[in-house]
């Protein structure tokens, strides 16, 4: 099935998102990957690097219309490209939350309005929007990406119900702590606020432990290519502790919950 796929991959530059176009072309998938910039970029063998900024409309239509132009179709989108921001919500500038949203949530959104004319005409496809469990919990320190992807979650579930009519679904992979350099290097607010310092260096060390433990992407991309290439469901977690907290977030108490959110984030 997979070896007549389509799939366009973004942000491929590293992590999470170029694991996941190497795990495509590696099931025979004709693949392209995003990145801001070409000229940058390092090569990734079978998968045609397409220079696209997701912040930028123009940006998007040209590359999905230089896509479609050599491929003739699409069938699998994963949005995968995204930023963080660490600092409480507090310390973040409304700019600084515009400049996120614009990447993890509006960037989502101008990515899939440029397929879904395509997909609606070929009457098929599959969406997968990365977001993260930070999508269904809370992340102290990290108010404005929790909401980006909560806001994703939303988009998500609803646009499933839009678009099934035509033959498309959407699902939502949500991974816990990856090493990735996206985390390991997560840009700080330029505000800061005294009251908050002490408690924000215990996060941000908490953080960066938890990152480097954190097992490599290549689990996430892994469940990437089933929720794009198998049976549909909306929501899929690699495995470990993402399937573990979505199970807790599900069936324990908010109470319990939220002591354990707390201690990984270093909190007392």
């Amino acid at each position: 099935m997979s070896k007549s796929k389509v799939v366009v991959v973004t942000g491929v530059s590293s992590g999470i998102g170029r694991a996941a176009a190497i795990q495509f072309a590696q099931q025979g998938c004709r693949v392209f990957g995003t990145v801001r910039n070409t000229a940058k970029a390092h090569a990734i063998p079978n998968v045609t690097l397409i220079e696209m900024d997701i912040r930028d409309e123009v940006s998007v239509e040209r590359g999905i219309q230089t896509i479609i132009g050599q491929a003739q179709r699409i069938d699998v989108l994963v949005n995968s490209a995204g930023v963080t921001l660490l600092g409480a919500a507090e310390e973040t500038s409304v700019e600084e939350a515009q400049t996120l949203f614009d990447t993890n949530l509006f960037g989502v959104l101008r990515v899939t309005k440029a397929v879904l004319p395509h997909m609606r005409a070929q009457r098929s496809g599959r969406i997968v929007n990365v977001s993260s469990v930070l999508g269904f919990l809370p992340a102290p320190y990290m108010a404005l990406y929790s909401a980006s992807k909560h806001a994703v979650e939303g988009l998500a579930e609803t646009l499933d119900h839009e678009v099934r009519q035509f033959g498309i679904r959407v699902s939502l992979v949500e991974p816990s702590f990856t090493k990735t350099n996206l985390d390991l290097n997560a840009p700080q607010t330029v505000a800061q606020i005294a009251d908050y310092s002490q408690e924000l260096e215990i996060v941000s060390k908490a953080i960066q432990g938890n990152v480097q433990k954190a097992p490599p992407p290549q689990g996430v991309a892994d469940t990437i290519v089933r929720a794009a290439l198998g049976a549909w469901k909306m929501r899929h977690t690699p495995k470990g502790e993402a399937s573990l907290l979505a199970k807790l977030r599900r069936f324990m108490p908010a109470g319990p919950v939220g002591k354990g959110l707390r201690k990984s984030f270093g909190l007392a």
